[in-house]
């Protein structure tokens, strides 16, 4: 995985692959980056596709305006990938937003995640009925994953 959206980058090959995706309507892309001012600006520039989905990743609430600036670019599907969630994001504002996906850091040294967060975050969009997705994360050094936090029972979420 990479940030199409890098500085590094150049516009005429986030062009070219975006006319490789808009010609493969048989594939769903998700198009993650952290970099929100850059993908809008370039989006402009591009005929939107059905089957690109466009998302800001938002880990921390330093970063929550990456929502406002996808809520101006042109997608079938704006999602948020809240992961990995290092603090609470509260008084999120969905509109516009078609998925959210929440999840924890992963491998060693991970940094925890609270129950309360993720609950937060998951009421907001039961509220605005938007799709919620918790990722349970790995357990470092094993192939097995961590259960949710203790303090978040994921029932109310699962459909």
């Amino acid at each position: 995985m990479s940030d199409l959206f890098h500085d590094g980058v150049s516009d005429e090959f986030v062009a070219r692959v975006f006319n490789v995706m808009r010609r493969a309507p048989q594939h769903r892309f998700q198009v993650l980056t952290k970099r929100a001012q850059r993908m809008a600006r370039v989006a402009t520039e591009l005929e939107p596709a059905p089957n690109v989905w466009m998302g800001v990743s938002v880990e921390h609430a330093d970063y929550v305006d990456r929502i406002d600036v996808l809520g101006r670019v042109p997608a079938a599907v704006r999602f948020l990938s809240l992961e990995p969630l290092l603090g609470p994001l509260d008084d999120l504002d969905l509109a516009g937003i078609h998925w959210v996906s929440v999840g924890g850091e992963s491998g060693p040294g991970a940094r925890p995640m609270a129950g309360g967060w993720v609950r937060s975050i998951g009421d907001r969009c039961l509220a605005q009925q938007v799709p919620f997705f918790f990722k349970p994360t790995d357990v470092p050094g094993s192939d097995q994953l961590r259960p949710p936090p203790p303090d978040l029972d994921p029932a109310p979420f699962v459909p």
